[in-house]
């Protein structure tokens, strides 16, 4: 009875993390402030060479932000990203990612 317990509660648990690793896009729209520059204040780059971010997948775009983050995404401005995304935590990276990705592209 215990071991049944025990197992329906770490099913859940794990059902519930990718709803506890979502963003807050309210949150991220001011987090992406610093984003606006390059990337416009809607998410479409108003400078060709820059990648639009309205209408991307969350997935996506948290995925790029932690890999500027470990170093490992070169190939354009990738050291200026690296700096942007120094000091941003988890939770900052979901909510930016979040509030792009609810834009329309």
């Amino acid at each position: 009875m215990i071991v049944t317990r025990m197992l329906v509660f770490l099913m859940l648990t794990v059902a519930a993390l990718p709803a506890l690793a979502e963003g807050d896009a309210q949150a991220g729209q001011q987090k992406a402030a610093r984003c606006q520059g390059c990337h416009g204040a809607q998410g479409i780059a108003p400078v060709p060479d820059y990648p639009n971010l309205a209408g991307q997948h969350a997935g996506y775009l948290a995925s790029a932000l932690r890999a500027y983050q470990a170093g490992t995404r070169s190939g354009g401005e990738a050291e200026v990203m690296q700096a942007f995304v120094a000091g941003m935590s988890e939770q900052d990276i979901e909510d930016i990612a979040a509030w792009y990705a609810g834009l329309r592209p």
